[in-house]
This record gives C-alpha cells, structure tokens and sequence, in this order.
C-alpha cells in the first residue's frame, strides 16, 4: 500500500511525539462525533478546525520525501509546519464575529494567515495525496492570477493575491467550501464507521462469508475474491487498500487454482476498484454528489448506482468463470472452505451493513444513519465477544477505531481542501462555464464526442488524484457539458464519477492494478490491461445510462427495472463470452465480435434492440451449443 498509494504512507511514531499525534487523532474524531450529536457551530468555525485537525497531523504523520517514508523521525521542519496549522485552523474560531463583521475587508494579519492556509494546504496534499493534484491546484491558482493573458475564451480580468486569498479563505467558495463540508460530515463519519467495521471483525467474516458462497464454485478463489472485494468495499474508500486487504489471500488462491499471476491480479483489482461503486456505501465522492446536485438524496444516488454496480460485478464473475472453463480450472475443496456451520452462526456481524441501508432508506438525514451505524457496530462487536470467545472486542478497539477513522479521513480532509481552491477558480472566474462551452464546441455539439472527451479528462485526472478531487475537478469543468446538452444533471454526475474511478485499473497510471501485481508477482502493464478488460461493463455502462437513464432508475416502473436486469445480465455473459473468447468451446474471433455487439445492444434498455439482440444472440449460443465439440480447434494452453 505505501508503494503505490501515498494516502497509505503513514509515519510509525513513537515516543512523546507518537502519543501527541494519537491524543490529536483521537481529540479528532471525538470533535466530529461531538458536532455532529450536538448543534454544530458556524461553517467556517466546522470547517476550519476540521482542517487544522488535519493540516496538524499530515505534517507529523506524512514525510516531506517519498523516499523517507520508512523514516519514522519528525523533523523540525514538519514541528513547525504543524505548529502554523494549529494557527490556521484556530484563526476562524478567534476571530469569527470580527472577520463576519469586517465582511471580506482584510487586513494584513488576514492576508497573512490565508497566504500561508493556501500553501500549506498544497504542501499537505502533496504529501499525503501526491504531486498531480497538488500541481493541479496550483495551476488554478496562477490561470486566477494571470487569468488577463490567457489566450482565447480563457481569457479573465484576472485577480489580484489580495483577491485570491480572500476567496481560498474567507468566504465558503474555496478551501471552505462544499468538498471539505462534505469531509468534515459525512465522508469522515463514515470513515468512523468503517473503522469500527473492521475493529469488530466484520472484514474477516466477509472473507469467510465470500470463501463460504462463492469457493466451491468453478474458479472459486476468484468468485471470493470479487464477492469479497465487493463487500470490503463498503468499508474502505480506497481501491488499493481493497487489493492489499482481500488480494493477501485470494491472489495465492487463485495462483494455486491455476489463473496466472497477471490476471489473478487483474480480477482483484477490478473488483477492489467496484468496491467504490457499490451502494449502500459508495466512494467518499458519492457523499459530494449529494451536495453538488441540488433536491437528490444519498439514497436516490445509491439506488441510481445500484444496477450499473451490479452489472460491473456480475461482468468480472462472469468472465473470470469462462477463463476458469476455459483453462478447466476447479473450486476449493471442502477442507480449503471455513466452518459453514461457524461461519453462519455468526451472520448477526452483517447487522450494521443491514442498518445502514434500512437508515437510509427511511429517509433519515446522512449524518444520523452514520452515527446509529456506528452505534449498532459497537453492540454488534459487544454481543460478538458474548458469542465467539476469540472474540476480545472491547474498550481499546473502540479507542483504535476513533483513531483509525481519523487516520484514515487525513488524506481526503486535504484532498478536498486542495480541491476546493479549483472550484473556488472555477466560481469566481467563470472558467467552469468557458469550458463547458470549449467542449461542447470541439465536439461539434454531438452528445457521444462530448461524453469521449469527458471520459478521457477523468480518467487522465483520476490516474493522479485520489476519487473524491478527481470527481470535484471533473464535475466542475465537465459535467456541465453533459448537461448543457440536455442530460440530467445526476446522468452527468455518474459519468464523470463512474470513470474517475475506473482510471485506478486503466493502464499506464492503474494504482490498484500495479497494487495488486506487487501482490502477485505480476507484470503491472500486463495486469493493468486484464483489469481494465475485465472492467469493460464500467466502460460500457455509463454511455448506456447517458442514452437510456431508465439503467439509473430515472422516468422508470417496476416493470421496466426487472426487465433491464434481466436483459443486461444476458448482455454481460455474451460480452464475456467475447472478451474471455470462450463460451460452450473456444471462440472464433468473428463470433466474439459478435457476442459483444449482441451483449451490448441487450445493454441498451429498449423493446427492439433487445429482440434484436436476444434473437441473435440465440442464434450464435446455438452454434456454440450444437458444435462444442468441434475437433478442428487447436487445444487451449493454461
């Protein structure tokens, strides 16, 4: 995790300076659950503190060098930069009636103090998020200052550093504004929840549960790893800590099984990264959608989200069966399996995953289903060292969790700091609105161009940036392009969201695919490629829910939901079929051609294109059926 993903290049500190930091997480966590219990102060108070709290710790935990990673000494330099953060994030809560009063006014203390919030916001997400989002932000930063000599329809009046400072700081536009909102609430409440998950051993049980379900299976280890990557993505936000935690056991397995090491590497990383896109907790940008789109639940977007989810799983199981068919591959044995009998006694673990999706469901505001998820965890963790007496769940875990959770929130608190100075550029200088207009016109104003050139933009940001900066830079810039041309606005938001996402396993930068070939033993390109390949329904579906939105529950019936299930579960086993290049026998290459044609026109939600494409599809099952044992084919090397 530390290789490939800078979010998990945690110092390992000890001594005095080690229980400073561990009281300064805790003290963190402990301030989040407080505002959220009790009435919140003002936003800029919420806010700032939030991102002292973590400005403070990224300098102690984070080193200035990638190189020192393994280096646990904090240097003076980082005691400094620690003790300015502490000024920052208490200069609101000081001065908060005086700065209101004042209205946007600064004197020099003000310009001072802001300056330095900007830069060490910059040095704090290069360090714990990495260089591209930091070299991002500050080229936003200059296009504000230098916005007079632009060339073209990028061309501003231009501001000035007084002017600058004032946005990033003073008003809730840039550093303040709605992404560090959305992490100092929801996102970091739901990071606390997913640290209690862990604490009380319900990550284990999904290996267990996954191993139980899925091991007997042809290819069994593979089916694991996608069901399980599947539920730890509920409690993880990052795709390489999805790899690194479930890819420990399933890659050996799937090595052992007879999968070769570049695509055992790829099935985890595929299903590692759809973690993100599986409601009922999806990646921590979901939570922004929220706020970015106007009169639209988390629960409308977790059940909008719900079939194109199910649909990228159901494609990596799919595949990685006809790969294990065509390499005659077996399941796990009953004594490589857990205890069924052990393992179903303890299904009540899965009661908080169960709570959080009735909480939401009931209409119940985010912040409450997180804290009564986080509640439940703990009884459930209680109750669970009642029943299983290896089980030592108790006091210390729960300190652990509030610490884990802040740990964890450190690297998205900066990244959405960082990412609210682009939009606050963004705002102030129109550029969201000239380059929608610049992309529309270079697409000629044809909707599918439009949506090419918005996937290529967020995979390019999403090879850099963590989800949740990607999502805010390419909702910013390009998501109004989708719907200036007529799309709703929450159709717009999925697409940039959905390929933001899959840029994690999209060669060359695929950090969750390099992840899991550090796992495997795997060439990472190599591993990249099968992960991306595996994937394809990601990179299928969101130009589907853009032409036919009924895919994201939009203007649709019950009738119609079943039926675009059924039609493009269908679709995805002939895309499968054709991708894998093996069916009933091995394929010939005009027939897998055929198979993804046919797969995506049952993709399509629509009476003809599925009596199309289901008449035809037909077809070519039957010559796969009726020639299967077709003796001119070369046999199929492992």
């Amino acid at each position: 995790m530390t290789k490939y993903d800078p979010e998990a290049g945690f110092r390992k500190l000890g001594g005095l300076i080690g229980r400073i930091a561990v009281i300064g997480l805790l003290a963190f966590s402990i301030f989040q659950l407080y505002t959220s219990i009790a009435i919140p102060p003002p936003a800029q108070i919420l806010r700032t503190i939030h991102l002292g709290f973590a400005l403070t710790l990224v300098f102690l935990f984070f080193p200035a060098r990638k190189k020192n990673r393994g280096n646990n000494k904090v240097t003076w330099l980082d005691v400094v930069l620690s003790v300015l953060s502490i000024g920052v994030g208490a200069y609101w809560p000081l001065f908060y009636e005086e700065l209101v009063t004042r209205g946007g006014e600064l004197q020099a203390l003000d310009i001072v103090i802001g300056g330095l919030a900007i830069v060490l916001v910059l040095e704090a997400v290069r360090r714990a998020v990495g260089l591209p989002i930091t070299i991002i932000a500050t080229a936003f930063i200059a296009y504000a200052y230098y916005g007079y000599y632009m060339p073209g329809f990028l061309q501003h009046a231009g501001m000035n550093m007084d002017d600058i400072i004032n946005v990033m700081f003073f008003t809730t536009e840039g550093i303040l504004g709605t992404p560090l909102k959305v992490s100092s609430t929801f996102i970091f409440l739901f990071l606390l929840f997913g640290a209690f998950l862990v604490r009380t051993g319900v990550g284990q049980y999904f290996n267990d549960l996954a191993l139980l379900i899925a091991g007997r299976r042809v290819g069994g280890p593979a089916k694991v790893a996608i069901f399980s990557s599947a539920l730890q993505g509920t409690i993880s936000g990052s795709s390489v800590a999805n790899v690194v935690t479930s890819g420990s056991f399933t890659i050996p397995m799937m090595k052992k099984l007879g999968y070769n090491k570049d695509f055992a590497g790829a099935v985890e990383a595929a299903a590692s990264t759809g973690g993100q896109l599986m409601p009922p907790i999806m990646g921590a940008a979901a939570f922004l959608m929220v706020e970015f789109i106007g009169g639209v639940s988390y629960w409308e977007i977790a059940m909008a989200a719900l079939i194109p989810a199910i649909l990228y799983f159901a494609g990596i199981w799919i595949m990685t069966h006809f790969q294990a068919k065509k390499l005659g591959l077996r399941g796990l044995t009953k004594e490589e399996l857990p205890n069924k009998k052990e393992t179903l006694k303890k299904i009540y673990l899965l009661l908080p995953l169960v709570g959080v999706v009735l909480f939401l469901m009931s209409g119940m505001t985010i912040t409450r289903a997180a804290l009564l998820s986080i509640l439940l965890t703990v009884v459930v963790g209680f109750v669970n060292r009642l029943v299983d007496p290896k089980s030592t769940f108790g006091f210390k875990d729960i300190i652990g969790a509030l610490v884990d959770g802040a740990r964890t929130a450190l690297a998205v608190a900066v990244a959405t700091a960082a990412a609210g100075m682009i939009v606050g550029v963004v705002t102030r200088t129109g550029l969201g609105l000239k380059l929608a207009n610049g992309l529309i016109d270079l697409a000629d104003e044809k909707l599918f161009l439009t949506l090419f050139f918005t996937m290529i933009a967020s995979i390019i940001l999403g090879m850099g940036s963590p989800t949740t900066a990607n999502y805010v830079i390419t909702s910013t810039i390009a998501a109004p392009a989708i719907i200036a041309l007529g799309q709703p606005e929450l159709v717009a938001h999925m697409f940039v969201f959905y390929f933001g996402i899959v840029a994690d396993i999209t060669p060359p930068v695929a950090l969750a695919a390099f992840a899991a070939a550090g796992v495997s033993g795997g060439e990472p390109i190599r591993t990249g490629l099968n992960s991306a390949k595996l994937a394809i329904a990601a990179f299928i579906i969101p130009y589907i829910f853009v032409y036919s939105p009924q895919m994201l529950l939009i203007d649709t019936n019950t009738l119609e939901v079943i039926m675009i299930i059924i039609t493009s579960l269908i679709g995805m086993i002939a895309i499968g079929a054709g991708m894998i290049g093996f069916w009933m026998r091995k394929a010939y290459w005009f027939e897998r051609i055929l198979a993804i044609v046919f797969g995506i026109m049952l993709l399509i939600p629509g009476g003809y294109t599925d009596l199309i494409g289901g008449a035809l599809l037909a077809i070519l099952f039957a010559c796969q059926f009726f020639f299967k044992n077709d003796k001119t084919q070369k046999p199929l090397q492992a």
